[in-house]
């Protein structure tokens, strides 16, 4: 049944994080296609203006009769006035080439806009279409944890007031936590206590220790499990905090830093750990859905997950700690 509950879980972050990633490029797409009407519209502009100049020119030339370069030079004028019209003239016949080129060309270029928004259009159709489609997957995959967190939710209520219990998961989780930190350790060069160097979206920087009483809160919503809290009395455990907000609601990485480590995990539902550098680690669970996998560099206030009740928590909201070196420590000690 838990092998159930994690499938069933792991498939709904799956399919809202391809939704997620479908209605970006669409909005992409959206952009796109309106940058080509703007420049089609302009493009059009500017051939009705070189339509219009050639226009004028040629009507001139047809009403003048014969060709004005032989009229000049039969016209028996002074040597001088001669030849300063005839320069005038090849003047004149070397901008009607080059308006002719640049009408070709402008007429070449708006077929290619065309065919570019042409191609947008179609590809926000399938976008749409395939967005229906996951968005269907992702009821449907709802649906079915549904039904399977019914027929576990006595097994699960029973297992977490059992201490055992919540102690071998929060073992676990320690165990992860103290192997990322020996994989991050053993990396050449830089080693657990380098800082990454991101993008930032808000407006914390530098290196995470430095950070200490500016730190925001990853989710908006109710605290409602401190620190220090044994898990059998709360909704969170002893190591971290419990947040409780409504299901959906983005989860913002605290700092810049790399994911280590997403995907499900027993007592925690969809787990998401976050590199700081100079070992320090954020730690996000019970996400219904996780947009960011292992090995992506994520900005401060930047979206990670939505919360979610997974894991078999019966609250919707955000577990979330701070560890360095591997130990926790109070994270509202952090907080602006």
């Amino acid at each position: 049944m838990r092998d159930a509950l994690r499938d069933s879980e792991r498939a709904i972050s799956d399919a809202n994080r391809a939704l997620r990633a479908l209605e970006a490029e669409g909005r992409g797409a959206q952009a796109e296609l309106a940058r080509l009407a703007a420049r089609q519209k302009a493009l059009e502009a500017s051939l009705a203006r070189q339509q219009a100049a050639l226009g004028r020119i040629l009507a001139a030339r047809y009403a003048a009769g014969a060709p004005e370069a032989i009229k000049i030079a039969l016209s028996g004028e002074n040597p001088a006035d001669v030849a300063r019209r005839l320069y005038y003239l090849a003047e004149l016949s070397r901008a009607t080439a080059q308006l002719l080129r640049e009408l070709r060309a402008g007429l070449a270029e708006v077929e290619q806009v065309r065919r570019q928004a042409e191609e947008r259009r179609g590809r926000l159709a399938a976008i749409e279409t395939q967005r229906r489609v996951d968005r269907d997957r992702v009821l449907a995959e709802r649906r079915a944890r549904r039904q399977v967190l019914d027929r576990v939710s006595a097994e699960i209520r029973k297992s977490r007031r059992q201490v055992q219990t919540l102690i071998a998961d929060e073992r676990r989780l320690a165990r992860l936590v103290e192997e990322i930190g020996r994989v991050l350790a053993a990396r050449p060069g830089a080693g657990y206590a380098r800082v990454e160097k991101v993008p930032e979206l808000g407006s914390l920087s530098g290196p995470f220790s430095g950070l200490r009483g500016k730190l925001r809160l990853p989710v908006r919503g109710e605290l409602v499990g401190r620190y220090g809290t044994p898990r059998n009395e709360g909704p969170a455990g002893k190591n971290g905090v419990f947040i409780r907000a409504p299901e959906g609601q983005q989860v913002r990485s605290v700092a810049a830093g790399q994911v280590v480590y997403a995907d499900w995990m027993r007592g925690f539902g969809n787990l998401l750990i976050v590199d700081h550098g100079e070992a320090y680690l954020s730690i996000y669970a019970n996400n219904e859905s996780l947009l960011k996998q292992a090995g992506d560099p994520v900005a401060s206030g930047e979206a990670i997950a939505t919360v979610g009740a997974s894991g078999g928590n019966e609250q919707s909201g955000l577990y979330f700690e701070l560890r360095h070196l591997g130990k926790a420590f109070d994270p509202l000690r952090w907080l602006s």
